[in-house]
């Protein structure tokens, strides 16, 4: 059988950031059904839709280019593959790009766009008080110039937190501050952007989650962390 695959790229923006990465899944298994896209699936007890996300997303978050791998029962054009999701796709979601990827050669394996992935570029908006200055270039600077950079993980299959180095897994860091204007009161506000290159995927994986906290306190920032934004601008392949 002839296998048709598709990477599939989109943005996550508004309220739709509150969706998590399961319903997420369902929702574009939704589309797809609804836009009598015929996925191919998998064989055994269980056969499932072949629909690979190459990176969850964390609830919250938004992101300019996120990346789904599909495989179809019959071939479509990209094109018609885009145009048909967007129609059918709710507000803050657009598939922005399609692309038809090569078949893989006789005897040889094809690896998934999640196995692919080693790193993603966040950005992260922490809104600044008016009584905080600083240079943020040697803010950076400095803290990354730390021996280590301590964050509490909390363990995988326990509830106690590990404290960990994260140091290693931040490759690239600015920071720069943005003026903006809240919707809701009309003043002038500041925010520090914070840029950032990290690990992300199977092999090693570091979340903004911890990044925040460590800098806040090396800073002396006073924010909650319900009022910062993270976005993750792209994902990084090998």
């Amino acid at each position: 059988m002839e296998i048709n695959r598709y990477i599939i790229s989109f943005s996550k923006d508004g309220y739709i950031k509150y969706t998590s990465h399961l319903d997420m899944v369902r929702l574009f298994e939704r589309v797809f059904k609804r836009g009598d896209i015929r996925l191919a699936y998998s064989q055994g007890f269980n056969p499932h839709p072949k629909l690979i996300f190459a990176q969850p997303l964390s609830l919250g978050y938004t992101s300019e280019s996120e990346q789904i791998e599909i495989e179809t029962k019959v071939f479509y054009e990209a094109e018609e593959l885009r145009k048909t999701m967007n129609d059918l796709m709710p507000e803050g979601i657009e598939v922005f790009k399609v692309e038809a990827l090569e078949p893989p050669k006789l005897n040889e394996g094809s690896r998934t766009i999640a196995s692919k992935v080693v790193g993603a570029e966040f950005s992260i908006e922490i809104p600044l008080s008016e009584d905080f200055y600083g240079d943020f270039g040697e803010i950076v600077i400095n803290f990354l110039a730390q021996d280590t950079i301590k964050a509490w993980k909390k363990q995988k299959k326990k509830k106690d937190l590990k404290e960990i180095d994260i140091k290693p897994m931040i490759h690239e860091l600015e920071a720069f501050e943005k003026m903006a204007k809240n919707v809701e009161t009309g003043k002038i506000e500041s925010k520090l952007i914070l840029k950032a290159r990290v690990d992300q995927g199977s092999a090693s994986n570091l979340s903004p989650e911890l990044i925040i906290p460590a800098f806040l306190e090396f800073t002396g920032i006073k924010c909650h962390r319900s009022e910062i934004e993270i976005c993750r601008n792209r994902l990084i392949y090998e």
